[in-house]
């Protein structure tokens, strides 16, 4: 009897040792600048944020609230700030910039959005706001 209890303990830490990785949030930062800042925050399961930077003075804000949402941003510059929220189900964000002084916010407000981005020159503004279910966006800017 001894015996069962303790295979049956076993196993179940075994799956549930394996389970936990899967139902984990996980965030990536990489700043090889000076000045780079990065935060958000992430309540729900199975989220994931990147962000990068590379120049210097950039700042990044990424927030999840829900499941399954990925969030990106990149940047390389200076002086570029990023921001996406993102609240519900398996939404998709996204933002690039790699030039000066540009800014971009992405939010999703529901289930199953996409919204990319890009940027590349000086000097740009976006703002893209998804509100419902199954929208997508797309943006490319090269702005003086």
């Amino acid at each position: 009897m001894t015996r069962n209890i303790f295979i049956a303990t076993a196993i179940a830490a075994l799956i549930g040792l394996t389970a936990a990785p899967a139902m984990a949030n996980s965030v990536s930062i990489q700043q090889f600048g000076f000045g780079n800042a990065a935060g958000g925050g992430q309540a729900g399961f199975a989220n994931q944020i990147g962000v990068y930077q590379n120049g210097i003075w950039n700042g990044a804000t990424a927030n999840q609230f829900g499941t399954g949402n990925v969030a990106a941003i990149g940047q390389e510059g200076f002086n570029n700030n990023a921001d996406t929220w993102q609240n519900g189900n398996w939404n998709q964000a996204g933002v690039a910039q790699f030039g000066n002084n540009n800014n971009a916010v992405l939010s999703q407000d529901g289930n199953g959005n996409i919204v990319a981005g890009v940027q590349v020159g000086n000097g740009c503004d976006a703002n893209v706001s998804q509100n419902g279910s199954g929208n997508v966006a797309a943006f490319v800017q090269v702005c003086p």
